[in-house]
């Protein structure tokens, strides 16, 4: 990917000073007035008021530090993908909490830009549609069972039987800031009934509404920033989860934290064979393995930030 991507700036730094109080708005003034060309160059971090030079660990800490600030849910810009689960998605009414939102999602962009380029990692969490949007592949039911297992679960019910006595409709209710809204998977669905015939077509309409449709705006002003760093050709090359290797990177993860945080059932416990083989196998297994089975259980790769 390096050796293809357009090439940096040499005679010049791409220098960004930040107050610590004021991070995550000292960052987004200053990237957005910079051009991609110099956002390509040496960059060269600094915080108001400390000494030291940047020979890479203050970048790091400013990816690490601005990760928290632009993905925290808090901003509005982002949200956790349900009840139970702490991965995040992008928040459907960022709209309502900030009438800015497209430029912070062009500014998010670049920030993710910046990374690949100089070969960073950004410290989030997010859910694997999130990063097929970004590569424009399709999204399909199985997604729905890492974000969302109950949906998840419901949904294979209506696939599996016939849906009709469930008196279900064209149509979603959607709760926004408390209220309870009906939303139309297409237009008359509020009158349309789901029968045995049209399910499949109903379950695809809900996956494309609860991944697609509703943050269309946001996902095509965060591309714009990305691509302006990393052209669509050369991010075309990867699939989901290497991207999500490449934003993110592997997590140091921790089996005696994963084991003491546990939960069993079926009839199995700590002392059950098959689980005391899983953890000696888990214990034998280098990182990026045991990565790659979290990321096959979970959906990602990543464990979350306080731990399991």
């Amino acid at each position: 990917l390096r050796s293809h991507l357009p090439k940096s700036p040499t005679n010049i730094k791409c220098e960004i000073t930040v107050r610590r109080i004021q991070l995550f708005e000292d960052s987004y003034r200053q990237i957005m007035q910079l051009s991609p060309t110099l956002l390509r160059a040496k960059l060269w971090i600094e915080f108001e008021n400390e000494t030291g030079l940047d020979y890479g660990g203050v970048a790091r800490e400013w990816f690490y530090l601005l990760s928290h600030d632009i993905f925290s849910p808090y901003y509005g810009l982002f949200e956790y993908s349900a009840t139970d689960n702490y991965t995040l998605q992008i928040n459907p009414h960022s709209e309502t909490c900030n009438p800015e939102h497209l430029s912070y999602f062009h500014f998010i962009g670049r920030v993710i830009g910046i990374a690949i380029y100089h070969g960073k990692l950004l410290d989030a969490f997010f859910i694997r549609p999130f990063y097929k949007m970004m590569l424009g592949k399709p999204i399909t039911l199985n997604d729905m069972e890492s974000v969302d297992n109950e949906y998840f679960n419901s949904l294979i019910y209506i696939k599996d039987n016939n849906p009709e006595d469930l008196d279900l409709h064209f149509a979603v209710d959607e709760d926004v800031f408390g209220k309870m809204n009906s939303v139309e998977l297409r237009d008359g669905g509020a009158e349309e009934k789901v029968t045995d015939a049209n399910k499949d077509e109903y379950i695809d309409l809900i996956i494309k509404w609860r991944f697609v449709s509703r943050v269309e705006e946001q996902m095509k002003a965060l591309m714009k920033g990305v691509h302006e760093l990393i052209p669509p050709n050369l991010l075309s090359i990867f699939d989901p989860n290497e991207l999500e290797l490449l934003v993110c990177g592997l997590q140091k993860i921790d089996v005696k934290d994963w084991k003491d945080n546990t939960l069993y059932k079926g009839g199995y416990s700590p002392s059950h064979p098959v689980i005391q083989n899983f953890w000696k196998c888990l214990l034998a297994f280098n990182n990026e393995m045991r990565a790659r089975l979290l990321q096959f259980v979970t959906g990602t790769s990543r464990v979350p930030m306080n731990g399991f």
